[in-house]
């Protein structure tokens, strides 16, 4: 079975799809809100250009996706997986962000679900890097069960180095909740 890193998964709540091109312009209304990045390692991310270098990134990465309200059908905010290890049996998700109107409402509980669910039908492992300012992230993470192993300091795509923790959650501990 192939782990194939830009499944569509849905539940009651969210659609995830796979990110295409022409999802920019519809992305970059959710994500121009800079309060959405305040806590973000990179906090210029609602600007057009600085945003712009994160979606090529997201589009490059081959595992990126663009979530949308089933109920509504407007878009929620972007999530992706990367770094996948086939012989560690590992794979990061992150990059993830969700519009404010969505916070506080199940939206980013519901994604990590349908992701994790997937994911773990692949791996034993997930990996997720947090900024090490960005609180709402770690506490979210940490509700689902992650377990802040090491600090790092990490280059996302196209923008310099900065300090995270690294989180980790595995199989056994995700399925017995």
């Amino acid at each position: 079975m192939n782990f194939d890193l830009q499944p569509t998964l849905q539940d009651p709540l969210i659609k995830v799809v796979p990110l295409k091109e022409s999802d920019f312009e519809n992305l970059y209304a959710v994500a121009a809100d800079p309060l959405i990045w305040e806590q973000h390692p990179n906090k210029d991310r609602y600007k057009r250009e600085v945003f712009e270098v994160f979606f090529k990134g997201a589009m490059d990465s081959k595992g990126a996706f663009i979530i949308y309200d089933q109920a509504t059908g407007e878009v929620v905010g972007s999530s992706r997986y990367y770094e996948w290890n086939e012989e560690e049996k590992s794979i990061a998700i992150g990059y993830t962000f969700i519009g404010r109107k969505f916070w506080g409402k199940g939206y980013n509980t519901a994604l990590k679900k349908l992701m994790f669910d997937y994911a773990f039908q692949f791996t034993d492992q997930i990996i997720l890097y947090i900024g090490a300012t960005n609180f709402r992230s770690q506490k979210a993470i940490e509700k689902l069960g992650a377990i802040k192993t090491t600090e790092i300091e990490v280059a996302y795509y196209g923008e310099p180095v900065k300090w995270n923790f690294l989180y980790q959650i595995n199989k056994i501990a995700w399925n017995s909740r």
